[in-house]
């Protein structure tokens, strides 16, 4: 397996982090009888502000992890794997470890930092297939 294909079964493990880290604070806000019903009305009480930035970040992973999974294939599918490009799959990795925090606790500029050098490293990955 090349190194972005881990990076990728990495990054898929760190998505089912976050449903977690988020499922827990939206349970005990919502209660355990809304989750488990159909949610055709609004949750009993809304989750706290910490609570809704990490569904947020969970969001924002989903999207992410397409875009990184896209650049993955590419690289592996046309045997542009390299050096290179497994470090910019970590960093990646590293990228997204890091915004789940600056997420969560509000740290500005720096969570929008974080997801631009998560979105260049993937970025790059996608140029160094195709030149």
């Amino acid at each position: 397996m090349t190194a972005e294909l881990t990076v990728l079964a990495l990054a898929a493990l760190l998505q089912a982090v976050q449903l977690m880290l988020f499922a827990g604070p939206a349970t005990k806000a919502a209660g355990f009888e809304y989750n488990l019903s159909p949610r055709d009305t609004p949750p009993p009480r809304e989750p706290s502000v910490r609570a809704k930035r990490l569904q947020r970040a969970l969001n924002n992973h989903f999207e992410a992890l397409a875009f990184f999974t896209i650049a993955v294939v590419v690289v592996t599918l046309s045997g542009q794997s390299s050096g290179f490009t497994a470090a910019c799959a970590w960093i990646y990795l590293a990228a997204r470890v890091i915004y789940i925090p600056a997420y969560a606790f509000g740290w500005v500029p720096w969570r929008s930092l974080i997801w631009g050098v998560g979105f260049t490293a993937t970025l790059v990955m996608l140029l160094v297939a195709l030149f």
